[in-house]
């Protein structure tokens, strides 16, 4: 019986001191600060090409170096090749990704470029000078649709449309009897190219274009024989090649 009444005071205290230590417990965690759970980091937006841009380019027109044309009087006349020279000015465009991050890339683009071309104006009829009195091509520029894939930020495109330049007189125009040709040039231009975005807002391309301006203007050749000399339009290549690189900046 003493046993007994002994053991259950003993449990009685044990149950005490358990139920103490268990609210001490529960007071100390209440005064600890509680830990929260950071939230996870926002995913930026996939990258997208949609948008206007404006930029500037240079490099280098390649003439097709054809080393004679044709003079409608007297034939085949020697010398007198297109050759190439720098080519640099702007351009301004937009683009339209359809899905953002990888996905086709549709736009439109002009541009327009001084031309620094080297260009023989004598050449040879036989013996006798032959003095070429075609404008030179002082500048050109393109008007041109863009399709495109877009790899994230990486763009590769083919282009192609329209094309147009000019530039000043033939020094030897006043020797010339009949009607010059315009000075003014139109023609069609097709191409390809890579660009990459390195920034949200600026991106690099390299991009190589054949343009092709018709030439037009009087056949006739006059003949100087107190110099002696020829004065006339040869019918020659009109086409060239140009290999640029440019930056954009994407509003």
């Amino acid at each position: 019986m003493f046993q007994t009444s002994s053991f259950a005071r003993l449990r009685a205290k044990f149950t005490v001191l358990l139920l103490a230590g268990s609210a001490l417990q529960a007071a100390q965690a209440a005064d600890l600060p509680r830990r929260q759970v950071p939230p996870p980091l926002p995913i930026p937006p996939a990258f997208t090409w949609t948008g206007f841009y404006l930029g500037v380019n240079a490099g280098y027109a390649f003439g097709e170096g054809r080393r004679t044309f044709t003079d409608a009087t007297y034939g085949t006349v020697t010398g007198g090749a297109q050759g190439g020279g720098f080519a640099g000015g702007g351009q301004i465009g937009y683009n339209y990704q359809l899905t953002p991050g990888s996905g086709l890339v549709l736009g439109v683009e002009t541009d327009i470029q001084g031309l620094a071309e080297a260009r023989a104006n004598a050449a040879y009829l036989g013996t006798t000078p032959y003095y070429n009195v075609s404008p030179s091509l002082d500048y050109y520029g393109t008007v041109r649709g863009r399709v495109g894939y877009a790899f994230d930020r990486v763009l590769v495109y083919g282009t192609g449309g329209f094309a147009y330049g000019g530039g000043s007189t033939s020094s030897y125009a006043g020797s010339y009897l009949y009607t010059l040709p315009s000075t003014s040039r139109t023609g069609y231009t097709v191409g390809g190219g890579l660009e990459y975005a390195f920034t949200e807002k600026l991106s690099a391309k390299i991009e190589g274009l054949y343009v092709k301006l018709n030439k037009g203007g009087s056949t006739l050749t006059t003949y100087d024989a107190t110099v002696p000399a020829y004065y006339g339009i040869g019918s020659g290549n009109t086409g060239f090649a140009v290999v640029r690189a440019g930056l954009n900046y994407r509003f």
